[in-house]
C-alpha cells in the first residue's frame, strides 16, 4: 500500500511541476488554451517520474497461508475445577482480561463465546474472568502439525490442567487429542491426534532471520480460526523476566489471546517460531509479540516424543550480564561473557574449579558473547557430559572443566540480578564469628556505612563485600591495598540478604 501511495504521490507532483510551467509560460496570455505541446510535455513528464520513482514492494502472503494455512489448528481445551486458566501474554482465553458486563464488546464476545468463564452452563467458551467458576471452563489456543501422523505443536500454556483437548482442522474436522508431553520452562507442548496423510508445516532455521525481515502468523485469535496477521522481525534472542531458558524472536506481528502456540513463518513458508508471549497493559496486541525459537521447540518436541519429557542440563551458578564499568574492572577488552557471581554449594561448579568473579566466555568452543546465552548453551547438554569452560581469571582466559548436572529448579545457570575508605566512599568492618555463621561466609567485610561513588552505584549499609576485582578481601587494611593498586573502575562482590553480585563502581 505504502507502494502505491508513494507512486501516486510522485506521478501528482509531476503534474504539479508540468502543468506549473504550462502556466507560466502561458500567463501573459491568460485566454490562450494549453497546447498539444505542452500537455504532450506534461505526460511525458509524468511518465518520467513514474520510471525512475523507486519501487518499495510489499510482500503479498496469499500464497503462503494458501499453502500453509490447513496445518495451522484450532485447539479448544476444557478445564475442570473451579477457576479458569489465565494463561500468559497471548493467553488462549477468547475474552480479553477484566471485560464486565458493561463493556461495549461484551455482547460481541458473548454472542461468539457464551458468558465468560463458563456462566452459560458450560456450552460458551470463556477463561477466567477474574470472578472464578464453579463449572467446567474452556479456552482456546493454536497449534500446527508438523509430521502427516498427527503430531501437533503448540504452547504449555495452553494445555495446562486440561480435562481434554480438541483439535479442529480448517477442513472443519475435529479429533480429541492426546497430550504426549508438556514443558513448562520452554512452553513447549506436543499433541497427538489418531489421522494419517496430514498437511503439515515446514521448519525453518531462525538463526537465518534477521531484524526487520518480514514475517507471518497464523493462528485463532479471539476464536477467528485461520487468521493471518503480518509485520517485522523486531529483534532476536530477547531475553525477559523469569524467562532465563528461552531467546525469544520479538516481532510487531499482530498477536493476540487465541494466537498462543500458533507457527511465525518466514516468507520462504518455513516455520521459524511458535508465538508465545505478547507484552500488553490491556491484554490485547500493543506492537511487542515474543516467539519460541523452533530449533529449541524441535529440540524440545524430540525429547517429548522420545521420553514423554525434557532433561536439561545445569552447572548450578548464578550469573550477571557483563558491562563496560565491569570489563575495565575485571581487565577484560570489552565486555563480553558471562559473570559467575555465585556458586550453589554442592552444586556441579562447586565440584569444579570455577570461582565467583571468573568471568564465563565460551562453552565447549561456541562463545559467549552475552549472559543469556549460557543458560540455554549448559541446558541442550545432557546431565554427565563434561562442559569445557573458558573463563577469564586474573586478567588472562584458563579453561575450566565442569560435569553437568540435572536440571531440577527453576534456574540452570541463572541471571541474578538482585540486585573506608576514600576512594569507595565506605565505613566497613570485619565479620564477626558469629555473623560469618549466620551469612555462611568464611570471609569479608560488613558496611557500616555507605557514601561516595559506591553507594551512588548501588552498595547500601549491611552490605557484606566478600572480594574486590575477584579477590577475596579479609580485612579493611587489605581493602586499602587494594584501592590504591586499582584504576578506575573495581567490581565489588557483595552479599545481601543471602544473594551475591559483583557491583561495577566507578572511581573517577
Amino acid at each position: 500500500m505504502q507502494v502505491s501511495k508513494l507512486t501516486r504521490s510522485l506521478v501528482a507532483a509531476g503534474l504539479v511541476v508540468a502543468l506549473s510551467a504550462g502556466y507560466v509560460a502561458g500567463r501573459q496570455h491568460w485566454h490562450t488554451p494549453l497546447t498539444s505541446q505542452v500537455v504532450a510535455n506534461a505526460n511525458a513528464a509524468v511518465q518520467q517520474s513514474a520510471a525512475t520513482a523507486p519501487r518499495m514492494l510489499v510482500p503479498d502472503f496469499s500464497q503462503l497461508a494458501e499453502q500453509y494455512g490447513p496445518a495451522v489448528v484450532n485447539i479448544s481445551v476444557t478445564h475442570d475445577g473451579t477457576t479458569g486458566q489465565a494463561g500468559r501474554g497471548a493467553s488462549a482465553s477468547p475474552f480479553p482480561p477484566g471485560m464486565s458486563q458493561n463493556d461495549p464488546l461484551f455482547q460481541f464476545f458473548k454472542r461468539f463465546y457464551g458468558a465468560p468463564g463458563g456462566d452459560d452452563g458450560g456450552d460458551g467458551v470463556g477463561g477466567d474472568s477474574g470472578q472464578g467458576s464453579n463449572g467446567p471452563t474452556r479456552s482456546l489456543g493454536s497449534g500446527f502439525i508438523v509430521s502427516p501422523d498427527g503430531y501437533v505443536l503448540t504452547n504449555a500454556h495452553v494445555v495446562d490442567d486440561a480435562s481434554t483437548v480438541t483439535v479442529k482442522l480448517t477442513d472443519k474436522r475435529e479429533y480429541r487429542a492426546k497430550v504426549i508431553g508438556s514443558d513448562k520452562a520452554s512452553d513447549v507442548a506436543l499433541l497427538k491426534i489418531d489421522a494419517s496423510g496430514l498437511p503439515t508445516v515446514k521448519i525453518g532455521d531462525p538463526e537465518k532471520s534477521k531484524a526487520g525481515e518480514w514475517v507471518v502468523a497464523i493462528g485463532s485469535p479471539y476464536g477467528f480460526d485461520n487468521t493471518v496477521t503480518a509485520g517485522i522481525v523486531s529483534a532476536k534472542a530477547r531475553t525477559l523476566p523469569d524467562e532465563n531458558y528461552t531467546r525469544f524472536i520479538q516481532t510487531d506481528v499482530p498477536v493476540n489471546p487465541g494466537n498462543s502456540g500458533g507457527p511465525l513463518f518466514n516468507l520462504n513458508g518455513e516455520v521459524i517460531g511458535i508465538n508465545s508471549m505478547i507484552y500488553s497493559r490491556t491484554g490485547g496486541f500493543q506492537g511487542l509479540s515474543f516467539a519460541i525459537p523452533i530449533d529449541m521447540a524441535m529440540k524440545v518436541k524430540t525429547q517429548l516424543q522420545q521420553y514423554g519429557k525434557v532433561s536439561r542440563g545445569r552447572i548450578g551458578v548464578a550469573i550477571q550480564e557483563m558491562n563496560q564499568s565491569l570489563a575495565k574492572s575485571f581487565g577484560l577488552p570489552k565486555p563480553t561473557g558471562a559473570l559467575v557471581s555465585a556458586i550453589e554449594p554442592n552444586g556441579p561448579a562447586a565440584k569444579s574449579d570455577l570461582k565467583p568473579g571468573d568471568v564465563i566466555l565460551a562453552v565447549n568452543g561456541a562463545m559467549i558473547d552475552d549472559s543469556a546465552q549460557l543458560p540455554s548453551r549448559i541446558a541442550d547438554m545432557r546431565p554427565g557430559d563434561k562442559a569445557d569452560l573458558t573463563v577469564w581469571r586474573n586478567g588472562s582466559s584458563q579453561h575450566v572443566s565442569v560435569t553437568v548436572g540435572a536440571f531440577s529448579s527453576k534456574n540452570i545457570a541463572s541471571n541474578d540480578n538482585t540486585a573506608t575508605h576514600g576512594r569507595l566512599g565506605l565505613a566497613v568492618r570485619e565479620l564477626g564469628p558469629r555473623e560469618k555463621r549466620d551469612a555462611q561466609v568464611t570471609h569479608g567485610l560488613v558496611v557500616e556505612r555507605a557514601g561516595g561513588p559506591a553507594a551512588q552505584a548501588g552498595v547500601e549499609a549491611g552490605d557484606i563485600i566478600l572480594s574486590i576485582n575477584g579477590t577475596p578481601v579479609t580485612s579493611a587494611a587489605q581493602l586499602s591495598d587494594k584501592l590504591k593498586k586499582a584504576g578506575n573502575n573495581v567490581a565489588l562482590l557483595v552479599q545481601r540478604d543471602g544473594e551475591q553480585i559483583f557491583i561495577p563502581v566507578d572511581l573517577g
